[in-house]
Order: C-alpha cells, then structure tokens, then sequence
C-alpha cells in the first residue's frame, strides 16, 4: 500500500498519521510505502525559475538555499531576527509562485480564487481539473515512477486540513485518470469532521472508493483483508526524509491518545463530533519512544494528544523519555506542586500548551471547563519557576463572553505577563454539530456544504467585527501583550517555539 501526505502543510515535522499507519500494515506483514508529498512538493515548487523585479523578492530568490539550510541549523535560532526574516524570504517565494498561478501560497496554506474546499462541487472540479494545479507537475513526476516501482494494491491519502483539501483531490484526479483501477481510501482528520456531520451524504462516490474516519489502521487491514491482532503497533516513520524537514534537528510527533479525557467543554470540537477517548497505556508509550528515539536520534518529541494525560506525565516525570518534549496539557492539580513539575523539566519537557480560553472565571465555568484562575496562576508561576515555556491559547467570543470578560482576561495576561512566554489568539467559531448550536440563532458562516462551524446571533451582542476590533486595537497593543506576542515564531509558531525556550 502507498500511504501519501498531500500538501500543503508545515514541512518542520513527519506525517504521524501516515506514520502510524505504516506501523499498523507493517506490523501485520504487509508491505506499505509512504510518502510525504507536502515536504516534497513544496520543495520542488522551490526550484522553480523567478525572475523579480523588488528589491526583497530578489533578496529572498537569492537567499532561498541559504534560508532553508538555516531553518534547519540549532545555531540559527539564536538569533529571532535573523529567523524571522529567513521565513519570511522562503514565504516571499512561494508567494510569487503562488502569485503565478493565481492563488496565495505559504510553506502552511493553499488558497485558490475560484475554488472553495469548503464546497464539495469545488473539490470536485478540482479533481476534474487536476492538472490546472500548482503541483501536478510534481504529481506527474514523482508518482508514476513510485507506482512503477511498489505495484501498490491501493493508495491511502491523509487528509487532516482544509489547506490540503484542494490539493488532495487534484491528486485523486490525477490518480484517477492514469490509473483508473487502483483504489483510492481517503482518510485523515478532516474527513473524521465530514463523516461525524448527520448530513453529510458522501458527494465523493464514483471518485474515491472508501472513505474512513477516525483511526484508519483496522478499516485498512480490513480493505486489504487481513484481520487486526488486537496488539499494539506504534507509528513507524522510516522511508520519511527526516533530515530534509525545516527544524534544527528532527521532530517526532507521536500521540498517546485519541479524542480528550477530559470531553465536557461545551464548543469543543472533539465533543461535537463524538470522538471517542482512546489512550495507549503510559508503559507502552515509553516503549514506543524507546524504539523510536533509539532508530532516528531525534532532537524533539511532539505530544500531539488533545491533553497529556495526568497518568503519561507522572510516567514521563520519573522515567524520561531520553530528549526534550512539549505538547498540549490541562491545567491540573499536579502542576500546581513545584516538585513536580521540576522532574517533568527534568524529564525533558521544554514547553506546555495550555487551553485557558479565558482569563474569567464566569466565562470558564461556562464553558465546563473544570479549572478555576487560581490554580491556573500556581500552575503558571510553577512552570515558570521550573524552567518550562508555556503556550497559552485564548479563544474570544463565546456566548457567554461580552467586552467585559474579555478584558478580565486581557488583565489576567497583564498579571502574568512574565510566566505566560507565547500566547495564540482566536476566535470562536460555532461547531455545525455541536449540540449547544440549536440553541442559537444560527446561519452560514462560510458559504459550503462541507463547512464545519456555523454562524450564530451572540446572546450578548458581541459580534465578530466587535471582537476582532477589540484584539487589534485594544488587547495587542497593551504593552504586556505585546511583547508576549513578538516572541511568538512567524507562521511555524508553536511547531517551533519550543526551540526559543
């Protein structure tokens, strides 16, 4: 089987679902391939012939080899300027091949002027029109020479994002045409959000043959009919180019669970498509990183769970895994003792990512979230007193947030604007299935009958404008916040801020 990661996504880290795919074929005698068509294809679009006409599109032409062998230098990031403005150079190029073909391009987005991935007729016509895309050159490349050599009894594809979505059924079209009777499965977190909507009617048949949600690695063995063994198989990431990604030193992401342990807070998406909680067992996941730690030599491992189960971190607390790590964590009671998160800095953690949402106590119990602002505060004092980052994400416009709590939280980031290091600002979008949606005045948000969030009447007349005039003119520029935000990293930001810590 070839398992493909289409572009376009971040190329600093390997495709953990492909990867563990391959973990789960393999490990049941079959024969699997996989291929990271993001990292590749954005790389060969890099070489393609510019001729500029600025002085900073020359500068970033000139420069493009020289910024993406820095991008992948320890010693580089040393330096946040010099950083900033090699990324930025890489994505002027991209921009101006993007430019080329009429769409906006960046090393983390494809947007297209005529086609929306949030309408299934665009997917579509995408898919028909398959060599009107930026990669099929690359497509047409690589592909036939993979297909002549593995023979593979089908094709996989991930499909995780809606920047990827476009992309991906240009490359069912391309497969499609030149090999007509090789079966195409479709998989992937963004799929996983189409299947769990009760009025999705599948607009793909006749195109690709099976489409699958949540953990692909059963559904597989059964298309290919194998019977699963019931063991554990962890991701396997040999055959991916991990030396040519753009980090100082290979990432490996890898994750413990699927769906959230906690799965109360109301808006979640985890809870409105009813993912269910699935955990490996903290002794084996230490296993799982013994043997991949021991194979690539990686310089950091990604947590990619919703939250890092309590249970994995105590683990992770007394048995180190071997080399630095972050991911995403609840505010939990273990964090407020010192102590404790002294052996988790110890263990290796650099950096948590926190989902605070906000800085109100009315607005978190709203939402369930099931943690008060002072424990948060000795958790934040206590990280940072233990020498690890955080990444605190805060989500605007709620239903039950007006411009009053929010700026309770803009004041909680002014009190703790030393122990807070990033900050990631959004706002709220209304999941389509979510249950809390009937109890709003809803309408389209975004204009398809594959859009996952829903518009709706804010109960306390905070709409977007309102909310999105208050981050920009009021809560970034509070001098605290400022300066919290200038450290974030341009377009990778949280897949490289653990190298700034």
């Amino acid at each position: 089987m070839l398992l493909i990661f289409p572009p376009v996504a971040k190329p600093c880290e390997p495709p953990a679902g492909i990867a563990l795919l391959a973990g789960v074929l393999r490990g049941h005698g079959q024969s699997c391939r996989v291929l990271d068509a993001n990292l590749e294809g954005l790389l060969f679009l890099l070489n393609t012939p510019l001729t500029p006409t600025d002085t900073w599109s020359r500068r970033a032409c000139r420069g493009l080899g020289e910024n993406l062998a820095a991008l992948s230098d320890p010693q580089f990031y040393a330096n946040p300027d010099r950083y900033r403005r090699a990324v930025a150079d890489v994505g002027r190029v991209l921009d101006l091949i993007g430019k080329s073909h009429a769409l906006g391009l960046s090393l983390a987005n494809y947007q297209e002027q005529r086609l929306s991935p949030q309408r299934s007729a665009d997917l579509l016509q995408a898919a028909t029109e398959y060599e009107n895309n930026i990669f099929h050159p690359y497509f047409a490349t690589r592909l036939p020479e993979l297909l002549a050599v593995q023979k593979p009894k089908m094709v996989g594809i991930s499909l995780n994002y809606l920047s990827q979505a476009l992309t991906s059924f240009a490359l069912i079209g391309f497969l499609k045409k030149h090999y007509p009777s090789l079966p195409v499965v479709l998989g992937g977190g963004l799929v996983t959000s189409w299947l769990s909507n009760p009025s999705f009617g599948n607009p793909f048949q006749g195109l690709v043959d099976h489409l699958i949600g949540g953990p692909g690695g059963e559904p597989l063995l059964a298309l290919l009919g194998v019977s699963a063994d019931n063991e554990h198989h962890g991701p396997q990431y040999d055959g991916l180019p991990l030396p040519d990604y753009l980090a100082p030193g290979s990432i490996l992401p890898y994750a413990a669970s699927s769906g959230c342990y906690w799965n109360k807070c109301l808006f979640c998406p985890e809870k409105a498509e009813g993912n269910p909680y699935q955990q490996i067992s903290p002794d084996l996941v230490l296993k799982d990183l013994s043997r991949l730690i021991d194979q690539h030599q990686p310089r950091l491992l990604h947590f990619l769970d919703n939250a890092v189960s309590p249970a994995l971190m105590r683990a992770l607390s007394t048995q180190s895994p071997g080399v630095d790590w972050y991911g995403f964590a609840r505010v939990i009671p273990e964090l407020a003792d010192l102590d404790f998160c002294r052996r988790l800095r110890a263990s290796g953690c650099l950096m948590l990512k926190l989902g605070l949402e906000s800085g109100d106590q009315t607005v978190l119990d709203a939402m369930d979230k099931g943690i008060d602002l002072e424990l948060v505060a000795r958790v934040l004092k206590n990280l940072a007193e233990a020498g690890i980052a955080t990444y605190v994400y805060l989500l605007f416009g709620t239903p039950t947030e007006s411009i009053v709590e929010a700026r309770k939280t803009l004041t909680f980031v002014r009190r703790h604007q030393e122990e807070i290091t990033f900050l990631n600002l959004a706002v709220f979008n209304m999941p389509i299935c979510g249950p809390e949606a009937p109890g709003l005045a809803v309408q389209d948000f975004y204009e398809g009958d594959l859009s996952l969030y829903t518009d709706f009447a804010h109960p306390r007349g905070w709409n977007r404008k309102e909310i999105r005039r208050f981050l920009d003119q009021e809560f970034k520029r509070d001098p605290a916040v400022a300066a919290i935000l200038r450290r974030d990293p341009p377009l990778f930001t949280s897949n490289h801020a653990a190298f700034f810590c």
